[in-house]
């Protein structure tokens, strides 16, 4: 989008914590609202040239939203993309998915914030050198479906630095889910992703941190997905677990060792029509029903329950069958920002980066984002089909739609997405 070699930026924040009271999402089991605010639910927006890259600090965003939001900001909408953390300790922020229970006011607020954020980043534009690289790989996500299956432990950062060597904005990305919280936490937070941020922007003051999650529909902090449907407190998933493995990325992304990137602005998109399936499941209505009336089934169970019986009232063999699916490429001075969908497994993120990296050069830096521009469930490669477990058989349900992706769906979005960073 600019040929020049001067590249200008900016970044904003903009609080959009809700009140205590608030309706929380994530997690089925969670069964009353927010109790008060742990640390702040913000949006963050950096704008390089006519692009902009915002994350706010909530499970999912609805595609609507984000394109609203796209054409509403001052900036050309194809350079736009918006990203979820996922954290699983915001407020509820989908309409229809995730649990519901949106509060249409503030969800109002949380599109007048992205457009406002956007906008300040824009004003706040000055000329940066673009550094970037790879902070060493930690081991803090694990595969939460099986022992061998794979994990992206990567760690791309970007700095941009002014001419004065004030860090205007770092942005940096891991596939690892924001859910060290559980289900018993009832604090609004930002998570781990908070945590990383606030201690590099401490040792840059004045910049804004930007954390994106990356390909992290398989990945966790080390528990399996049934963990989840409980409300009891476990003491690995505390605030000081999250604050610890905050701590490990935060390390890694400030020892990190970045070199000068030079090149044009660009921006580029795709939509990939992904087929939905019918839901595999969907004759357990009747195990669904009894566990929900059972006095003595977990009380997240029950509520998962209801979820589902809802769901098989309200859903089950009507909806679309088809979903667009937006793919995105952001190229910052020759540093590569592929933006996804929905909850990608890892193996999709590891696959780009293998094929970008591999035509751009050992120098290459590429960041690969799930949750941008819309998130309708997850993503499975292939291969994890037969493995079956939530993500695969039963989350569609929480999401509203009426079955899984069809299984290619991720190499899909993989081939789309190479193409375009390529190009």
């Amino acid at each position: 989008m600019s040929g020049e070699r001067t590249v200008r930026a900016g970044a904003a924040v903009v609080d959009v914590t809700p009140p205590a009271g608030a309706t929380m999402s994530g997690y089925a089991a969670r069964l009353g609202p927010a109790t008060g605010v742990h640390d702040p639910i913000t949006v963050r927006a950096v704008c390089v040239e006519d692009t902009a890259l915002v994350a706010v600090d909530v499970v999912g965003l609805h595609e609507d939203l984000c394109a609203t939001v796209a054409r509403r900001c001052p900036l050309p909408d194809e350079g736009v993309r918006i990203h979820a953390t996922h954290t699983h300790s915001g407020p509820a922020s989908v309409p229809g998915r995730l649990g519901g229970g949106v509060d249409a006011v503030w969800l109002a607020k949380l599109e007048d914030a992205c457009v406002e954020a956007i906008a300040a980043a824009a004003r706040r534009r000055v000329p940066v050198q673009v550094l970037a690289g790879y902070g060493a790989e930690v081991d803090v996500a694990r595969n939460r479906r099986r022992t061998d299956g794979p994990v992206d432990h990567s760690l791309p950062v970007v700095r941009l630095v002014a001419d004065d060597g004030a860090s205007v904005a770092v942005v940096m990305s891991y596939a690892c889910h924001p859910v060290v919280l559980g289900a018993d936490n009832t604090l609004l937070s930002a998570d781990y992703p908070g945590v990383v941020r606030r201690l590099v922007e401490a040792r840059h003051p004045g910049c804004v941190a930007l954390f994106l999650t990356g390909c992290a529909g398989d990945a966790n902090t080390g528990h399996a997905t049934s963990a989840s449907v409980t409300q009891q407190a476990s003491m690995s998933r505390t605030f000081a677990a999250a604050e610890q493995a905050g701590e490990t990325l935060a390390a890694a992304v400030l020892d990190a060792r970045l070199v000068a990137h030079a090149g044009p602005v660009r921006a580029d998109r795709t939509t990939v029509d992904l087929d939905i399936a019918d839901d595999p499941g969907v004759d357990g209505v009747d195990e669904w029903r009894r566990l929900a009336a059972d006095p003595g089934t977990d009380p997240g169970l029950t509520a998962l329950m209801r979820y589902w019986l809802d769901w098989s009232e309200r859903i089950a063999g009507r909806g679309e069958r088809r979903w667009p699916a937006p793919v995105g490429v952001l190229d910052w001075a020759g540093v590569r920002i592929v933006t996804l969908p929905g909850e990608p497994f890892a193996q999709i993120g590891l696959d780009i980066r293998a094929a970008v990296g591999q035509r751009a050069g050992p120098a290459a830096v590429t960041m690969v984002a799930g949750y941008t521009d819309g998130c309708p469930g997850y993503l499975p490669t292939s291969t994890e089909y037969a493995f079956g477990g939530y993500e695969v058989e039963e989350a569609h349900r929480y999401y509203g739609l009426r079955g899984p992706f069809d299984p290619g769906s991720a190499e899909r979005l993989v081939e789309a997405a190479t193409a375009l960073a390529r190009s």
